[in-house]
């Protein structure tokens, strides 16, 4: 996998002394692709509010649920995968291409070990496509206009963002985001989302301290949010059934289905 718009000088923006998301989600999820500080803040984290570990596992598994459904159920071909952390087993391309071997994907992160990782790891097959660009979140113009290189905007699309907007600390800010990335693609598109919550319903009154402590040791900051809050990104769009409910339940099979305090949902732009 190639991108001709990477910066060369990514490498520089390497920070492996302070605890990094990307990197701390690898080692809750069991990954190897992180530094004694990422484990150091994890641990403590996870001392504070041991179902993250849940947590980061049900949002992984709420990815393979909805990318099989999209690429399965709904013939969806183009994935666009804003903050994708760190590769991992069953990705998205990896998921929708052996359902759909032509299914095109355009990951999109800004966190250099992501890079590193993404150039060597992020390949598709011969029919599709699989691109990765280096962009934030935070300029969702840039993000457009650069996926729209390997994805045809013409054609419905799956905007994936996973875990990415509790890191725009402003609401309307967040919404102004996924308002400007779904305006850009065309009806018919969907929008796949999870976002962590403090609503006590779904035993979110823990992330609060924990998060306190992690905006104190470790970047980005973060928030969580009200599921008025987080559904208030779905304006415009015709959820799926079952709605926004836990990510841990969406679809899931009875005996697998986990509450955790992080809504998932899956959306469709009429």
């Amino acid at each position: 996998m190639t991108d001709s718009h990477t910066p060369p000088s990514g490498s520089a923006r390497l920070n492996t002394g302070v605890a990094h998301n990307a990197r701390v989600w690898n080692y809750w999820i069991g990954g190897k692709d992180n530094y004694e500080v990422d484990q150091q803040v994890g641990r403590h984290v996870a001392d504070m509010f041991p179902i993250i570990r849940d947590i980061a596992r049900a949002d992984r598994e709420f990815l393979g649920r909805a990318v099989s459904h999209l690429a399965g159920e709904r013939g969806v071909r183009q994935f666009l995968d804003i903050g994708t952390g760190l590769p991992t087993a069953d990705n998205t391309h990896e998921i929708a291409q052996r359902i759909a071997p032509d299914s095109r994907i355009v990951y999109v992160d800004n966190d250099p070990i992501v890079l590193a990782h993404a150039r060597t790891l992020l390949t598709g097959t011969s029919d599709g496509a699989t691109a990765y660009i280096d962009a934030d979140v935070h300029d969702p113009d840039a993000i457009i206009e650069r996926a729209g290189h390997t994805l045809d905007l013409t054609r419905p699309v799956a905007v994936m963002m996973l875990g990415i907007l509790n890191f725009v600390l402003d609401t309307e800010k967040a919404r102004d985001i996924v308002r400007r990335v779904m305006a850009a693609v065309p009806s018919g598109s969907f929008l796949v989302l999870t976002h962590p919550t403090f609503d006590d319903e779904l035993g979110g009154a823990g992330q609060i301290p924990a998060m306190k402590f992690w905006n104190e040791n470790a970047t980005p900051p973060i928030t969580a949010r009200s599921g008025t809050d987080i559904a208030a990104f779905l304006e415009g769009l015709d959820l799926l059934d079952p709605g926004m409910v836990s990510c841990g339940q969406w679809r899931a099979e009875p005996d697998a289905a986990v509450l955790v305090p992080q809504y998932g949902a899956v959306a469709v732009k009429p």
